[in-house]
């Protein structure tokens, strides 16, 4: 549901992928977004509207992203797609932060944009903390992409879990996804992606963008 930059970018990539696509928007209009080769849907209608649904084709879907511009809209058609159609894979773009997380918690999985994105430009402004990359519907575990001090570099991953009590769960490594184990050392350009619980977020951020103690070795 919607077909702004984000939903006609997802329809394209999805039919790419060899799946079945239907894009519903209010506006008609919408649809000259989508790529002349689109052979997906195209239903004007109001996406939690259970008509429009249906004649989208809701009945047999896999899947279903609400990302219109209204976050009202985006939740309301996400909860009448998984409560009446009982269709499991949805998600719902939301851009109030506060209500992202409501929702994430009541199991309805969001993406938050406003929140990622001054994420990404604290990042790219503050050398050192912490990005949320995922957290659980509870709110309870985070996995996060967490800078380091330089003198991390040359540990091992199991010198990082003792220290901070948290799990590394990969590294990036030019460009590439890492699967580490605990003999695994931090290089120079690593990108660590850390899991653990909201509460210790801060001690853990703490630990790491701090030069190692003695004993962490």
């Amino acid at each position: 549901m919607g077909c702004g930059r984000v939903g006609a970018t997802l329809a394209q990539s999805l039919e790419s992928s060899g799946h079945s696509v239907a894009v519903v928007d209010q506006n008609p209009d919408a649809f000259r977004r989508l790529p002349a080769e689109f052979t997906g849907k195209k239903v004007t209608g109001v996406g939690f509207d259970r008509d429009t649904l249906v004649q989208a084709g809701i009945e047999d879907a896999y899947a279903f992203a609400a990302v219109s511009d209204g976050d009202n809209s985006n939740i309301l058609s996400a909860r009448v797609v998984r409560e009446t159609f009982g269709v499991e894979k949805v998600v719902a773009r939301i851009y109030d932060p506060q209500r992202a997380e409501i929702y994430q918690r009541l199991g309805i999985p969001t993406v938050a944009t406003v929140r990622w994105t001054a994420d990404q430009v604290l990042r790219r402004m503050l050398p050192f903390g912490a990005t949320d990359e995922y957290r659980d519907p509870s709110g309870r575990v985070r996995l996060a992409q967490v800078d380091f001090h330089p003198d991390w570099i040359g540990r091992t991953v199991r010198a990082i879990e003792d220290a901070t009590g948290a799990r590394v769960a990969f590294v990036s490594r030019f460009g590439d996804g890492v699967l580490v184990t605990a003999r695994t050392v931090l290089q120079e350009n690593d990108v660590l992606h850390v899991l653990m619980e909201d509460e210790r977020a801060a001690t853990v951020e703490r630990l790491l963008t701090h030069a190692p103690k003695v004993e962490a070795e």
